[in-house]
């Protein structure tokens, strides 16, 4: 008879610890789903609040530049290109059957600037240069070769410009090249040329998604008085 009894007291108290345990899981599956939909509703009102930024992809300012380039090209708008750096190879490797490797090489001649093009029957003419700097832009990133093909190609009444992209902000601004050359000529180029400068003279270009770079907006409104048709 005792051992019955004890027998049932024992099946009672597993059954008790049982019933116990499934109440805690239940409770606590509900207050995970609480958790979950809270941290949800968090991520998603974050990502309400903020703007998107299409620039900040881990996307280089060249090739936002070029994908800015093939967008004017495939609608028509422009042709503009990078310019082939001009380099003569003097040796080469073949590790690979496949594969060539150059060991030696140097510049035949100095580069000009980065892009050119046609817009609208336009010479198209720019350089960019891109800092991690807030504040300023090196000017000793500007060569005199490349100042003096500005300087030739305003005489030619070409649109001449330089893109300056200010990484840590995720701001480009468009300075005209005749801008640029009165204050390289200041002191060929020895000191950095102020943000205030770039703010004062040039021309914020707001980045978007199609172009990344919308420089041509800036050239049809401020370099041709808005003259020129879409």
């Amino acid at each position: 008879m005792m051992k019955t009894i004890i027998i049932i007291v024992l099946m009672s108290m597993m059954t008790t610890s049982i019933m116990a345990k499934s109440k805690f899981l239940e409770q606590k599956k509900k207050f995970d789903v609480i958790i979950f939909n809270k941290i949800s509703s968090q991520k998603r009102q974050t990502s309400l609040s903020q703007p998107k930024n299409f620039a900040n992809r881990g996307m280089s300012f060249e090739k936002m530049i070029n994908e800015s380039n093939n967008y004017y090209l495939s609608r028509g708008l422009a042709v503009i290109h990078k310019k082939p750096t001009p380099i003569q190879i003097v040796k080469v490797d073949y590790p690979h059957r496949s594969r060539a490797k150059i060991v030696e090489a140097y510049f035949r001649q100095a580069s000009t600037t980065d892009y050119s093009g046609v817009y609208k029957g336009h010479y198209i003419d720019f350089e960019a240069k891109e800092t991690k700097q807030k504040c300023a832009i090196p000017m000793k990133n500007f060569h005199p070769h490349q100042i003096q093909h500005m300087e030739q190609v305003l005489a030619q009444q070409g649109i001449c410009f330089v893109l300056l992209h200010f990484s840590s902000q995720q701001e480009t601004y468009l300075l005209p090249a005749i801008d640029l050359i009165r204050f390289y000529h200041q002191d060929k180029g020895q000191k950095s040329m102020p943000l205030g400068y770039i703010q004062e003279y040039g021309y914020l270009v707001k980045q978007g998604a199609f172009p990344q770079i919308p420089y041509l907006d800036i050239i049809k409104e401020h370099l041709l008085g808005g003259k020129q048709d879409e």
